[in-house]
């Protein structure tokens, strides 16, 4: 019996790229009560093409719940210098997870939590019973990859991804999917305001863990390193195993759904009502 094929969205990668997408030109769709709706369109857009291409037995969306998560509590710096989100994109958080729900799909999100601790969850969760498509546009989850993850990275429009399978992963990078945040752990992550080891880059961080295959190998084999990468790895201290605890994306989120929730053919006809209502005519044009 061939395995359900679960479509895995990253709600708040797509939300974030719709809105900005059209934001540069200044349009926002303003429906007729005067709401932008721009990111949520072109959300559920993104997840009708990509149920289209993929062909998923299965869809469920995953989002933020809030701004402040554990990491935040790990970290002082986490995302510190992330700005907040334009005023025009502040209302369609909640549209979109609405209009989510009113076309069948699943929402799943715990507060604390972030949308790839849930991505990582329903992937543990389901592991031996699936295989996964995700789409996102967070090269993070590459540490998720395995033999029934394919990770689906956003590229250009609505349809051009870039795809990984594990396979590419280990012939580009020469180690496992599950040694990517131990690399992460000494480049650090601007974007995410981490640290990591000052004065090791992408290149040597990769190195390193080829070597020695974890933080705690390199730690154990400072003798063999040359000076200059010893004396920046000692000054990191702490930080290092910080910036590894934030690398690692948690699969430990509570998820309260069965798998044949999931299950999802077609919007119910109340989603064509919905969508009249609501001004969205682009996503109109893309149900069945």
């Amino acid at each position: 019996m061939q395995k359900p094929h679960v479509l895995v969205i990253d709600g708040m990668a797509l939300l974030f790229r719709s809105f900005f997408a059209t934001a540069m030109s200044g349009n926002y769709f303003m429906n007729e009560k005067g709401l932008p709706t721009n990111a949520v369109q072109g959300f559920a857009r993104h997840v009708l093409t990509a149920r289209g291409l993929f062909a998923p037995s299965h869809v469920v969306i995953t989002w933020d719940k809030g701004m402040h998560t554990f990491r935040n509590d790990l970290f002082g710096g986490y995302k510190i210098n992330r700005p907040a989100p334009p005023q025009e994109m502040v209302p369609q958080f909640d549209m979109a997870q609405e209009l989510s729900k009113e076309l069948g799909w699943i929402n799943l999100g715990v507060v604390g939590m972030e949308a790839d601790d849930t991505i990582a969850s329903v992937l543990q969760k389901w592991e031996q019973e699936a295989h996964f498509t995700v789409v996102s546009g967070d090269k993070d989850l590459l540490q998720l990859l395995r033999p029934d993850v394919t990770l689906q990275f956003t590229k250009k429009g609505f349809s051009i991804y870039d795809t990984y399978h594990e396979q590419r992963f280990r012939d580009e990078y020469g180690i496992a999917p599950q040694q990517f945040p131990d690399v992460k752990a000494f480049m650090g992550d601007s974007s995410d305001g981490y640290p990591g080891v000052k004065g090791i880059g992408p290149k040597t961080a990769l190195q390193l863990i080829q070597t020695y295959g974890d933080v705690d190998g390199v730690l154990a084999s400072l003798h063999e390193l040359k000076p200059g990468q010893r004396k920046k790895i000692e000054e990191a201290g702490e930080l290092l195993h910080v910036s590894k605890q934030l690398a690692v994306i948690r699969n430990d989120v509570p998820i309260d759904v069965s798998l044949n929730d999931l299950y999802w053919e077609q919007a119910p006809a109340s989603a064509r009502d919905f969508c009249n209502e609501h001004g969205y005519r682009q996503v109109l044009r893309h149900l069945i």
